[in-house]
């Protein structure tokens, strides 16, 4: 019974050693936080100090080509590009993040604004990221790699909202966060390579930023998986059997581009090689190799574009093999996509931003809806389910003819498609006494 005691008594003593053990950690732990805090703060202190010692935070402050300065980065450009300033004098810096303070070099001054070279960074954001591709520095295909997803979400939302004020003159106004995807890799449904030389080896990759410099790239995180083996087979068929690829300066060589397109739903690929010509020597074996190792491959297509340009594909496609088109959905609406066909990019986003659409739309079956700049109709028919009648209207006229095929496939019955300007045809409309309850608008770019 004594020795019970003990023990209990021991584990007592244990208890609270261990209660004082943990006491002592988090006091530590406390102790340490509040130390890298005035640690940061003082460096943040010490870093505006230098600042303004080696900018001088004068009006007469020479800004000049080649010179180096630091700089705070306070937002972003349009490109994702660090935004900063030396006193008034704004400077973009490409890699620089929002809250970074930056040690730069000006490499371009014009009146308004500068180009800064981004030299080091003095003070990192938390969203600073490790790049997952290894040429991200040099390929243009990506520019916000080096930033959290979390962050790249947060400047896009700013993005919106930046554009409505400066541009649209609408203050005031609320933008809803970015809705983000889980995995927001392998999304892109189609890809378009340029194919070229470089000392002797053919490079297939994405154009170095504001070059015609290829960089070879052997996988890529943001196109389909399937196109990684496309590209390889497609180089492997190129040097067996020499057959050259394009020659930008000469106008010369065979294969210009190479494009992939696959359903995110269907799984279906199209492989489409861009030619210099009509002529495509030893095809047989590319067709071979790309039967055999693509699965769900069913449609092979040679695209010819004769051009001195800059415009990747021609108006002649020839199919090698398989069908002339591919298919994908989009909620439960199947849409046929063929070489030249617009088609979102990512469908799994499309149809999250279409099903919002809807909801902010508010449809109950009695309204007639504006679809303007519906391009091949994907939001006229998602609308259609929900509408009483939709008018999608389209400046390009082989998109309406892509948008009433896709009406046919879907058998739709209440969307009429019409070529034309929206800004000239909406008025038409309603002149004529249609009068819409809900416009739709997904202007292009530039719009």
């Amino acid at each position: 019974m004594k020795i019970r005691k003990e023990i209990s008594k021991v584990k007592v003593i244990e208890e609270a050693e261990k209660e004082e053990r943990e006491r002592v950690k988090a006091s530590l732990e406390k102790e340490r936080f509040l130390k890298e805090d005035r640690e940061s703060e003082e460096r943040e202190a010490e870093i505006e100090n230098l600042i303004l010692e080696l900018n001088n935070n004068h009006a007469d402050i020479e800004i000049a080509k080649n010179k180096d300065y630091i700089i705070k980065i306070e937002g972003y450009g349009h490109e994702g590009e660090g935004v900063g300033k030396i006193n008034n004098f704004t400077v973009f810096v490409k890699g620089a993040i929002k809250g970074e303070t930056v040690k730069i070099k000006l490499i371009k001054v014009s009146k308004t604004y500068g180009i800064g070279k981004l030299l080091d960074v003095i003070l990192s954001s938390k969203y600073r990221t490790e790049p997952i591709c290894p040429i991200y520095k040099r390929c243009g295909g990506c520019n916000l790699q080096h930033i959290s997803y979390e962050e790249q979400l947060n400047f896009k939302t700013q993005r919106v909202k930046d554009v409505m004020e400066r541009v649209g003159k609408i203050e005031g106004l609320k933008v809803h966060n970015t809705m983000g995807m889980d995995f927001p890799y392998n999304y892109r449904n189609k890809v378009q390579l340029p194919v070229g030389n470089n000392d002797g080896n053919i490079v297939v990759g994405f154009y170095a930023p504001r070059s015609h410099e290829i960089i070879n790239m052997d996988h890529c995180y943001i196109q389909s998986k399937i196109g990684d083996k496309v590209v390889k087979i497609l180089k492997e068929w190129m040097k067996e059997n020499k057959v050259t690829p394009y020659d930008e300066k000469n106008h010369s060589g065979v294969v210009r581009h190479i494009m992939i397109r696959e359903g995110s739903q269907t799984k279906e690929v199209m492989v489409v090689i861009v030619t210099n010509g009509e002529k495509l020597p030893n095809i047989k074996p590319l067709i071979k190799s790309l039967r055999e190792e693509i699965l769900n491959l069913k449609s092979i297509i040679q695209n010819v574009n004769k051009d001195k340009t800059n415009v990747i594909l021609g108006n002649k496609s020839i199919t090698l093999w398989g069908t002339d088109t591919i298919s994908d959905y989009i909620g439960e609406f199947r849409f046929n996509i063929s070489p030249l066909s617009f088609f979102q990019v990512n469908p799994v986003q499309t149809e999250i931003l279409y099903k919002k659409a809807l909801e902010y739309a508010s449809l109950t079956g009695n309204e007639v809806v504006f679809d303007a700049y519906c391009g091949t109709g994907t939001i006229s028919l998602f609308l259609s389910k929900k509408a009483k009648m939709v008018y999608g209207i389209e400046i390009i006229p082989e998109a309406i003819e892509n948008a009433n095929e896709n009406k046919i496939i879907n058998n739709v019955k209440n969307v009429e498609f019409i070529v034309g300007k929206s800004e000239e045809e909406i008025p038409k409309l309603i002149e004529g006494g249609i009068h819409p309850d809900v416009i739709m608008l997904d202007p292009p770019r530039k719009g």
